[in-house]
């Protein structure tokens, strides 16, 4: 019977691992989510829905070849139990100017410490749709239509 400790160690070191994998992330070394990810892993943000690693893989090998100059910094981490939370920036170039997407990712480890469950959280409008030049005005001023006032 393993102790919650024995868990707890376990799933700092799946952690590293792939915090590691993730700030090295290259096209080179996407190949490496199959001894991060189990075989049925399933893999979720605001553009994507997909279970298994091939599918993973896929989403990758696309931002590498859709996005200048892509890289992930973590910012933070959060484990218990199989479960964690990693904040990160995403670095990229998008029509030459650079952009930050700050997100989180929930993931969920198997018994084996592999990523059985990833799910990223980022706000698309926020992050993403303001900073192109025609929708993010059109953004901007539905965000500034719909916020409450200012108290004063």
């Amino acid at each position: 019977m393993q102790t919650a400790h024995a868990i707890r160690f376990d799933i700092d070191a799946a952690c590293e691992r792939l915090v590691r994998f993730y700030q090295t992330l290259s096209p080179h070394t996407i190949t490496g989510i199959g001894a991060l990810y189990a075989p049925d892993a399933r893999f979720k943000d605001p553009f994507n829905a997909v279970v298994g690693t091939p599918a993973i893989v896929r989403i990758f090998e696309h931002m590498f070849a859709t996005v200048d100059a892509p890289r992930f910094v973590v910012t933070s981490r959060i484990a218990s139990g199989r479960e964690a939370m990693l904040g990160w920036d995403f670095h990229l170039r998008l029509r030459g100017r650079d952009v930050v997407i700050r997100g989180v990712s929930h993931l969920r480890f198997d018994g084996a410490g592999r990523v059985c469950m990833h799910r990223d959280y980022w706000d698309a409008a926020e992050e993403l749709y303001e900073k192109l030049p025609l929708v993010g005005t059109l953004m901007r001023a539905l965000r500034q239509r719909l916020a409450a006032p200012a108290p004063g």
